[in-house]
This record gives C-alpha cells, sequence and structure tokens, in this order.
C-alpha cells in the first residue's frame, strides 16, 4: 500500500530520520509555496539521504507563509511520534491554517484534536523516560561510564538527551534505545544508532543497596495500586531493579500498614519535653497580658513590639497585612 501511494504521488520527501524536522519544515515551506496540496505529497524517511527535498521545487521568494509561532513548536513535539502519518497530517495542518489562521484555537476540529493527543503522548513519554532510566556502572578508574537501556514508546531520545546532559554532567553515560543512542563523555553529546537490549549491563553492585533503599521508603499507609500503575506502568518494571520487589510489596501492604500503626507512640518521647523547652519556651505572664487593639492601626502597632511566641527573636520586623478592614475573609 504505502509503495502504491509513493507512486501515485506527485512529489514525493525523503526525510534523513525519524525526527527531521529541518528537512520537514523546508521541505513543506517549499510545497506550500508552490501551492502543492497535501493530497500530491508522499513522506517517507531514507537516512541516507542529504537533502530530502532536493527533488522539490525551490520556493517561491515572493510568497508569503505566515504560521503561528505556537504551530512551529507543537510540530516540533509532535514530529517525535511513532505515527508514520505524522509528516503528511503535519503539512496538512499547515496547508489549512494559511487559509484558517485560528484553526489552533478550535478545540472541536477533528485535526487539532488530534495534534493534542499525539503532542499529550510525546510529553508523557518524556517524561516516563526522565523518571524511569535506570544506570549501570561498567568499568572502574577513567574506564568509569553508566550505560542505561530504555524503550520508549515514541522517537524521543533526541529530544530529552539534553536534560540528561544537565541532570547528570559530572559523568561519563550512554542510553540505549530500539531507535536511537545518546552518549555523553563528559564533554561532548553524540547522536547514535539503536541498540538491542543485550547490549546493556543486566546488573551492577548498586542494585542489592537501590532494592534496600527503595523497600525502606515503601509507604504501604499511602498505596494505591491503580494509580501507581498509572504512573509507573508494568511495561516499564522490566528494566527497574525495584520492580522486582513490587508484588511482594503490594501483598503485604494491609500488614505492614497495620503493625506501622501499632508501633505508633501514644505519647511524645521523654525527650521532646526538653527540647521544646529549650527552643520554645513558655512565654513570661508580662507578654502574654498585651492590652487589645480597637482597631487595625492599634493591632499594627501592637504587633510590632509582639513577644507572645519565640518567633520574635530571629526576626528583623513585622510585615503586617494589608487588605480591606471589613473583609470577611482573611
Amino acid at each position: 500500500m504505502a509503495r502504491t501511494q509513493l507512486n501515485l504521488a506527485a512529489h514525493v520527501v525523503r526525510l534523513g530520520s525519524q525526527t527531521d524536522f529541518a528537512g520537514w519544515r523546508d521541505a513543506a515551506r517549499r510545497l506550500a509555496t508552490n501551492d502543492i496540496p497535501p493530497e500530491d505529497v508522499a513522506w517517507q524517511v531514507e537516512p541516507d539521504r542529504e537533502d530530502g527535498a532536493s527533488d522539490l521545487p525551490a520556493a517561491q521568494a515572493d510568497a508569503r507563509l505566515v504560521v503561528p509561532r505556537d504551530f512551529i513548536e507543537r510540530a516540533e513535539t509532535v514530529i517525535c511520534h511513532c505515527d508514520p502519518e505524522r509528516f503528511g497530517f503535519l503539512y496538512r495542518l499547515l496547508w489549512r491554517l494559511r487559509s484558517e489562521p485560528k484553526l489552533l484555537s478550535i478545540a472541536t476540529d477533528p485535526d487539532i484534536r488530534r495534534l493534542e493527543a499525539m503532542e499529550k503522548a510525546v510529553h508523557r513519554d518524556i517524561h516516563k523516560m526522565r523518571a524511569f532510566v535506570r544506570f549501570r556502572k561498567i568499568g572502574e578508574g577513567p574506564d568509569e561510564r553508566y550505560v542505561a537501556w530504555f524503550e520508549p514508546d515514541h522517537y524521543i531520545v533526541e529530544r530529552n538527551a539534553d536534560f540528561f546532559v544537565r541532570r547528570f554532567t559530572g559523568m561519563r553515560w550512554t542510553i540505549l534505545t530500539p531507535h536511537a543512542s545518546a552518549d555523553w563523555d563528559g564533554e561532548r553529546l553524540a547522536m547514535g544508532p539503536g541498540a538491542a537490549k543485550r547490549d546493556a549491563p543486566a546488573e551492577d553492585d548498586a542494585e542489592a543497596l537501590w532494592r534496600t533503599y527503595f523497600e525502606n521508603i515503601f509507604n504501604p499507609a499511602r498505596l494505591k495500586v491503580k494509580a501507581m500503575q498509572k504512573e509507573m506502568p508494568k511495561k516499564y518494571w522490566r528494566n527497574l531493579p525495584e520492580a522486582s520487589l513490587i508484588p511482594d510489596l503490594i501483598a503485604g501492604a494491609d500488614k505492614a500498614a497495620s503493625d506501622m500503626i501499632a508501633r505508633m507512640p501514644t505519647s511524645p518521647a521523654p525527650h521532646h519535653a526538653k527540647v521544646k523547652a529549650k527552643h520554645w519556651p513558655t512565654p513570661e505572664p508580662s507578654d502574654v497580658a498585651a492590652p487589645e487593639a480597637d482597631d487595625i492601626p492599634e493591632l499594627r502597632e501592637e504587633a510590632k513590639g509582639c513577644r507572645r511566641c519565640p518567633l520574635w527573636r530571629d526576626a528583623t520586623q513585622t510585615v503586617f497585612g494589608e487588605g480591606p478592614e471589613n473583609a470577611d475573609v482573611i
């Protein structure tokens, strides 16, 4: 079917990668300024091709192509979606925007609803990658580096790589995915081809410590299984070292919560009274028996010298509220 569509299309755009936004943008400009409708264009990815728009007519110099900045930003996100029709879909939106400048604000339009759904899916995938990437250490000394395996739903590795550079600037790391890989050597970020899970280390010495930490911070009293699985879908569990603990932690949550409640003290520990007396002494009677203010100005003056609690000891001034004096709500 795809080959038939390419044969029928008057123009074929060949992009250099699955996230070749610059190539898509150049081709879309050439097509739109030459009034070539979406149905006459076929889009495909050819990684070995340097210029995917070289077979297209040049953009018309005297033709104006004005689109909202918001569209460009959203298109950069949506082009990372895995939908193979996204290139043609985005060009159709661009084509419509020429005659419908307010199109992006029409929430009921089917194309806009599709755009929003694709955009949301990419953003969610980016968030999940940031949350569930787990690095494993390989090598020692100058050969030390950290490698992670992740399986995103969309083509987000390149778009997400800068986040990991900022977060882990001081270590050398590589993130491997089926679509692409990102490598940071401490100074330079490089993008590479996809990999297989066997290319990543299976485990490292720190994982036992990490599982111990996870088990001890698990709070059975706040467990909501559906909410947890929504935020941490099971598809990610196979690559998370702590995931092996989750079934047993869920199964024992009720008993663990009961035991936790049973261990709660019924009265403060004896040393609490000493701490309270040292840091929160009881006010002197003269400090407590302050005259009652009759209006807001008097209350403002009284607040300047208030000694009714220890907060005044380290304070430099009183910040009094502002607003109507007859307000029902403060």
